[in-house]
């Protein structure tokens, strides 16, 4: 084989990858919106018209949201959208919260003035998205909060399983901010995990990330009873 040869190869997987990237995120996007329910199959069909590229890269997209726990691949079948029981959904949740709680911990050994400022911004940002009251909007800038707690608590083993149950608990974290005034309360949550970071008080906010965390879980199940009646 050619270099010339070896480098189109390259260059084609490269391009076949960035795709692919792009892929997942619009499915992992409809999936959060509602769009693929679970237990659905994908339509690699429909969806390779939908977004104007071939059957490869969606195959390849979901067997990277397969890998993350977002989709199930049933030999034979094909993929679907993966729909957690709810004591599977309650065990990722109570893990999440403590795991959340740790790093809110030893952020609060840690944390920079500038961190906090960055803090206090997404927060007062999504104070202005609450007045709107779109979790379209909201919902985004919420996991940006979260995740800049867990990248800056420093520690990558944490942040990385800290992701994994974020992926998994989409849908049921998005349906824990669809009820009424769920934004304003899920927003001053947040100002007081902020407040124990800023106190420097390791134990408070634990406490406080826990415990928002775990609160989620009582409002997704409500949000989940209320679709029911």
């Amino acid at each position: 084989m050619s270099d010339s040869t070896q480098n189109l190869s390259a260059i084609d997987i490269l391009r076949t990858r960035s795709l692919a990237n792009v892929v997942q995120a619009e499915i992992e996007r409809m999936i959060i919106d509602g769009e693929l329910k679970p237990n659905e199959r994908v339509n690699e069909n429909g969806l390779s018209q939908r977004l104007g590229v071939s059957r490869g890269p969606i195959r390849e997209a979901c067997s990277a949201l397969a890998a993350m726990g977002l989709i199930e691949i049933i030999p034979n079948r094909g993929f679907f959208i993966r729909a957690l029981s709810t004591d599977e959904a309650l065990d990722l949740s109570e893990a999440r919260a403590g795991v959340f709680g740790c790093m809110a911990m030893m952020l609060a050994e840690r944390i920079t003035d500038a961190e906090l400022a960055v803090l206090r911004g997404l927060i007062d940002k999504m104070e202005e998205i609450v007045a709107l009251g779109d979790l379209h909007i909201y919902y985004p800038v919420n996991l940006e909060f979260h995740k800049q707690i867990a990248g800056m608590a420093g520690n990558l083993r944490l942040a990385a399983t800290y992701q994994s149950f974020v992926r998994e608990l989409h849908i049921q974290r998005y349906r824990a901010l669809s009820g009424p005034d769920m934004l304003h309360v899920s927003n001053e949550e947040h100002r007081a995990i902020v407040d124990a970071l800023a106190a420097r008080d390791p134990v408070r906010a634990l406490m406080t990330a826990r415990t928002h965390i775990l609160n989620g879980i009582i409002r997704a199940r409500n949000a989940g009873e209320a679709r029911k009646g």
